[in-house]
């Protein structure tokens, strides 16, 4: 991106120089990625509805399906509240979610019967997806520890369906260390460099980057902490910057790294081998997501 550019744009100088460092020449690809607005996308939520009914009920939209989801949708003629006006919204039949968060959970690949905990949940994209991709049969625990972020994963929950979720209003980090997991999905609060876009305005700030990098760390820890030997841990940002990404996961000591293969059609960025840094585009958001299994 030209020096022309950047000075028109409202993204902060130091995360600008921070993409350039890491990245090089690619930081421009990343910048212009901002200036895109994405498609809406959903997913059907197979513990209400099947595919069938959902392309015809959604068939004036024109959807289209993610190559590397059967679940996942994308709409080029319609904007979210055209959607949330349909009975299919309203009933819960399917969650409007970003392509890039619905990648975690697939790694993560629930089970029914399972122990599973969702360190940070709210609104609820990937505990509900978690649930329906074990069939609604993985025991899980879903953790928020704000209160108005917790009612809306309440809700969420509650409307598509899930079952067997135990909601915790609650700060992982202060979970019991008696507990202990099959698997545990930790979706970390982070800066959000990889969401940028004209309906997601800058939220970016060093001492932002700060904050998160100390809690990430935090939490991966007790994650670790709660993981039972031969567990899963899946972790995963909505950043594309290194200090919140690499760095985090090799701040954890003790941890095997499964290599992830990468999805069908999902572009990548550069990133630590085994792990995946989506490339944020004009249908994906910038995301990374590591897997890590406690020996």
């Amino acid at each position: 991106m030209s020096d022309i550019l950047l000075e028109k744009s409202n993204i902060p100088e130091a995360l600008v120089r921070k993409l350039q460092l890491q990245y090089g020449e690619g930081a421009g690809g990343i910048l212009a990625a901002f200036e895109k607005e994405r498609p809406v996308t959903l997913r059907v939520n197979r513990l209400k509805a099947d595919e069938e009914r959902v392309m015809s009920e959604l068939a004036r939209f024109s959807p289209k399906k993610a190559s590397f989801y059967e679940d996942a949708f994308i709409l080029e003629n319609a904007k979210e509240r055209d959607v949330e006006e349909t009975a299919l919204y309203q009933e819960g039949c399917i969650y409007l979610q970003s392509l890039s968060s619905m990648l975690p959970p697939l790694f993560l690949e629930p089970k029914s019967g399972e122990s599973i905990l969702d360190m940070t949940a709210a609104p609820g994209g990937k505990t509900t997806e978690i649930s329906a991709l074990s069939g609604g049969g993985a025991l899980i625990t879903a953790c928020e520890r704000d209160k108005f972020r917790f009612e809306r994963l309440k809700y969420n929950v509650e409307k598509q369906g899930a079952p067997r979720v135990t909601l915790l209003n609650e700060d992982a980090r202060n979970l019991s260390p008696y507990f202990r997991f099959d698997k545990i999905l930790l979706d970390a609060p982070c800066s959000g460099s990889g969401t940028i876009s004209p309906d997601h305005p800058v939220k970016w700030s060093e001492k932002l980057l700060s904050k998160c990098v100390s809690l990430q760390r935090a939490l991966l820890s007790k994650a670790f902490s709660l993981l039972k030997s031969g567990g899963t841990l899946v972790y995963s940002t909505c950043s594309v910057l290194r200090e919140e990404n690499e760095d985090a996961v090799r701040s954890l000591k003790g941890a095997k790294l499964v290599p992830l293969e990468p999805p069908e059609g999902v572009p990548l960025l550069p990133s630590q081998e085994g792990t995946l840094c989506v490339a944020p585009d004009g249908l994906f958001e910038g995301f990374f997501v590591a897997k890590l299994v406690k020996p």
